[in-house]
């Protein structure tokens, strides 16, 4: 017997049988369609739930009411609320005070907001620069002025500028040739609504310095080396490596900053005792004042809506820009 014949054949394995189909979905297809649209605004919906009834009901009725006539009488129920169209947004409109009162608020915004930045972007800068510990340390005192409440802050901004107490006006009067002692910064209005500014600031720049602190960890090395390599300096790396990268958080941060700023109210509020003076006065305390101390809230709401609409055009250009920026990428 030779040995092919001795030789066992190598088995062939049996061919794979391909996969069953998978059960044909039999319902129609708007049926089918209608489950998986549906879900998100099921899951959505105790969110929108509670916004409507935090946020939907007071702007309804401040709406209603800044289209009526509504005082004293009208808030105990003595008289009926007499609706009056647009009666109060034309005085309010044709009225000097409120527009002196949206500059400096406008002027005010402004201030806070480019100072916000300027010392949140260079601080960030510097933050990248300095050990861990170190880093840490500074991030800690950050947080911390970041988490002290708004009220605290005040009071210590008030003593630290104090006419008779102040450890600023102490600190000031030891250079040579200044006296500061005594000095009261808010016998006029720049002056006094210059050491709120500084409070805003000092409130803002935490969230802003950690926020591109994040944001700076992002930037390419590659593309800051090929920059250097290329002969661009810091100034240059800064501008057009830096910048490009972070340009969307800068313009999330400088939006959210000119709603925050446009819409101060504590600050001014305790920082004068609860009774702010004319020169000191922006558009929410304003509003404020015409519905609380002047007894008139059909005109306080006006006011407060015209804020809201403000407030709306800045969310608008945010919007724009970032369409804008999503086309670039």
């Amino acid at each position: 017997m030779s040995a092919a014949e001795t030789t066992t054949p190598a088995k062939v394995p049996p061919p794979r049988q391909a996969p069953p189909p998978p059960p044909k979905d039999r319902r129609p297809r708007g049926q089918r369609t209608s489950g998986g649209a549906l879900a998100p605004w099921l899951l959505l919906a105790p969110c929108l739930l509670i916004l409507a009834l935090v946020m939907g009901y007071p702007l309804a009725r401040l709406v209603s009411l800044s289209f009526q006539k509504f005082g004293q009488s009208q808030l105990w129920g003595f008289q009926p609320a007499e609706t009056v169209g647009f009666d109060n947004f034309a005085e309010v409109l044709g009225d000097g005070e409120f527009w002196a009162v949206v500059v400096r608020t406008i002027v005010f915004a402004a201030g806070a907001v480019v100072l916000t930045m300027v010392i949140g972007m260079a601080l960030a800068l510097l933050l990248q620069r300095v050990s861990g510990w170190l880093k840490m340390l500074i991030n800690i005192v950050l947080v911390a002025s970041w988490g002290m409440p708004v009220i605290v802050a005040t009071t210590v901004f008030k003593w630290l500028f104090d006419s008779d107490y102040g450890v600023f006006n102490a600190l000031l009067s030891k250079l040579p040739g200044v006296e500061m002692v005594g000095h009261n910064w808010f016998a006029s209005g720049p002056e006094g609504l210059a050491v709120i500014m500084l409070l805003v600031i000092w409130g803002a720049v935490p969230f802003v310095v950690i926020t591109l602190s994040a944001g700076l960890t992002q930037v390419p090395k590659e593309l800051e080396e090929a920059a250097r390599l290329d002969g661009a300096g810091s100034w240059g790396v800064f501008r057009f490596v830096t910048l490009p990268v972070l340009k969307p958080i800068i313009v999330m941060l400088t939006t959210l900053s000119v709603i925050w700023d446009m819409g101060v109210f504590p600050q001014v509020f305790v920082m004068r005792g609860g009774h702010p003076e004319p020169e000191f006065q922006v558009l929410n305390t304003y509003s404020y004042d015409r519905a609380f101390v002047v007894n008139d809230y059909g005109q306080g709401s006006a006011i407060a809506l015209i804020t809201v609409l403000l407030l709306l055009g800045v969310v608008a250009v945010y919007m724009r820009q970032m369409l804008k920026i999503g086309e670039v990428e």
